[in-house]
């Protein structure tokens, strides 16, 4: 994927600089066919080749040089995900998220992956029929909480708009629900995120789209990519028409959620309401 992404921009760049792919081929003395596989992502791009292509093009942002030199020696390195049991779809999406510089996310029924406490992972995977493994249970739930500590201490940027019955509905157990909106209301305060709830009323908006993550770069905030969770793995899109259709729906589910302080007011509210256990009213 990242081979991908180097290989798209410096397409991009090219393009730009009106220059076809048999010239840049004679700037780094090499081929055409080395130029068509790096920019197809089929071969990752060595940093040098990148400077020089860069040179090529005019690049003189230094931030930029900066970024896809450091794009090029990450394109093969070993993530930190493949030390658990993945599908290569999911190793994808994984390494896009580790990438990500800004995220948003529309979730109907639970709590986003990135903002979930163990505990809500573990009813949710035990609660999956398909999943018989304790072991298998106990990898997903370490993985997670694997990608969200890593998430939060990237410092990437996170909006995330959820309907109201995710947060609402009764969850596995109360303890469950009480421990995932106390977490909740803390992961939110974070200035580098923003949470929406999109009252349970607005039923014609929550069904305008299906749920989705949008997944943005190099501080850009176009989104480049969208992924969507199948039955076991994630799909990921990288069109750009369909990737405009998703950021529509995004902004017009903004527009008709809480805004951010009155949707802490209701999680607040919400946990408040929560019925207490015996031990809890002695």
């Amino acid at each position: 994927m990242r081979s991908r992404r180097l290989g798209s921009t410096l397409r991009r760049l090219r393009e730009a600089a009106r220059l076809d792919q048999q010239q840049a081929a004679e700037y780094i003395a090499g081929s055409k066919a080395k130029i068509s596989r790096i920019e197809s992502g089929q071969v990752a791009a060595r940093p040098g080749d990148v400077r020089l292509l860069l040179e090529l093009y005019g690049v003189q942002e230094a931030e930029v040089r900066r970024h896809l030199e450091q794009l090029a020696r990450d394109a093969n390195k070993r993530g930190w995900w493949l030390d658990y049991r993945v599908s290569p779809e999911l190793s994808d999406y994984i390494s896009l998220e580790h990438d990500a510089t800004f995220v948003r996310t529309w979730q109907t029924v639970l709590i986003p992956g990135l903002l979930q406490t163990a505990e809500y992972t573990r009813a949710l995977v035990e609660g999956n029929p398909s999943v018989t493994d304790s072991g298998v249970v106990e990898q997903v739930v370490k993985m997670r909480q694997e990608r969200r500590r890593r998430f939060e201490e990237s410092g990437a940027r996170y909006s995330a708009v959820v309907w109201e019955p995710a947060l609402s509905d009764p969850m596995p157990s109360r303890e469950v629900h009480k421990q995932q909106l106390a977490d909740l209301l803390e992961a939110i305060a974070r200035p580098n995120v923003t949470f929406q709830v999109l009252p349970a009323a607005e039923w014609a908006a929550a069904r305008s789209a299906p749920t989705f993550v949008m997944l943005s770069f190099d501080g850009e905030w176009a989104p480049s990519a969208v992924g969507q969770e199948t039955h076991r793995n994630v799909a990921i899109t990288e069109d750009e028409a369909e990737i405009a259709a998703y950021a529509h729906s995004f902004d017009q589910l903004r527009s008709v959620a809480l805004n951010p302080t009155e949707s802490r007011e209701f999680i607040a509210d919400t946990l408040d309401a929560l019925p207490r256990g015996v031990s809890e009213r002695e």
